[in-house]
Formats: structure tokens, C-alpha cells, sequence
């Protein structure tokens, strides 16, 4: 709390104001990080291949803008409550269910082929997400040349030949 308070200027007696104690505060980023995520992204149409794509863009520029949060939110699970844990790893389900939907919907349509979706799920999440750990903005690549390059992972990784 006292890293917390030293960075926006106060003193950290003073974050009690706004927040009860240190697991509201640490359940309260990581919720609030997931509903944005959560509302940020709305499926295109366009079927399963469009979907995909868009799903795999929007996750690296949403997560590349949210290094820090991201962090908390994957790192810092330990520290949550039986019953703060439970709401996070509900909401982290719904985000993972979008993906494996798409996915469900490739292969019946025959654009897709793995042979199990919930797993291709966790791997592509955990590939999409792992950018933060090693993106920098002026680096080698620009935001558009990963969104590219992972992009064409993502889909190669999907479907067949």
C-alpha cells in the first residue's frame, strides 16, 4: 500500500479512504480489469475466421495498453480470497468462452481443425497474452507488425495444411 500511495502522491493512510483493505483493493483491479475486457470486445461477425482475428488484435492492443494490470491480473491470484478467486476465475471463464466459441464454430464449419478447442483455447490466451512480458513500444516491431505476426501464428496454428 505504501508503493501504491508513494505513486499517486499521498500518504498511504489515505488509500483507506477509498478503498477497505488490501484484498478489496487488489479484487477490485483485477474485476474491473476483466469487465473491460469483458465489454471492450464485441464480435464482428463475418464467421469464424474473421472472429478469430479480430479476437487475437483486439486481445494484444488491449492487453500492450495494460501491461501492469495484466501482471496483477494473472500473478496475484494467490493472493485473492476463496470467494474474490471464485469471481475472477468466472470472469476470466467468459473471456475464455468467447475464444473456445469461435473456435467450436470453426471447426464445425469445417475452417478449424485441432481436436480440442478448450485446450487451443488456453494455448492461443496464453501466446496472446504473453506479448506484454516482452513488447516494447520503440522497439524492433511496432504494435501493428505483432498484431500482424500473431495474427498469422494464431491462424496457422488453426486451421488445416
Amino acid at each position: 500500500m505504501r508503493q501504491i500511495a508513494a505513486e499517486v502522491g499521498v500518504q498511504a493512510g489515505a488509500l483507506y479512504l477509498y478503498t477497505a483493505d488490501k484484498q478489496t483493493l487488489l479484487f477490485e483491479l483485477m474485476r474491473d480489469h476483466l469487465h473491460d475486457l469483458l465489454q471492450d470486445w464485441t464480435p464482428p461477425g463475418g464467421g469464424p475466421l474473421r472472429e478469430l482475428e479480430d479476437f487475437a488484435r483486439h486481445h494484444i492492443r488491449y492487453h500492450l495498453d495494460r501491461p501492469e494490470l495484466v501482471f496483477i491480473a494473472y500473478m496475484e491470484l494467490r493472493n485473492l480470497s476463496p470467494e474474490n478467486f471464485a469471481v475472477i476465475e468466472g470472469l476470466r471463464r467468459d473471456y475464455e468462452n468467447r475464444l473456445e466459441a469461435i473456435l467450436r464454430d470453426g471447426v464445425a464449419e469445417g475452417v478449424f481443425e485441432m481436436p480440442d478447442p478448450k485446450l487451443a483455447t488456453m494455448g492461443l490466451i496464453s501466446m496472446l497474452t504473453g506479448v506484454t512480458t516482452w513488447f516494447r513500444d520503440g522497439g524492433r516491431l511496432s504494435r501493428g507488425d505483432v498484431e500482424t505476426i500473431y495474427w498469422d501464428m494464431v491462424r496457422k496454428s488453426v486451421t488445416a495444411g
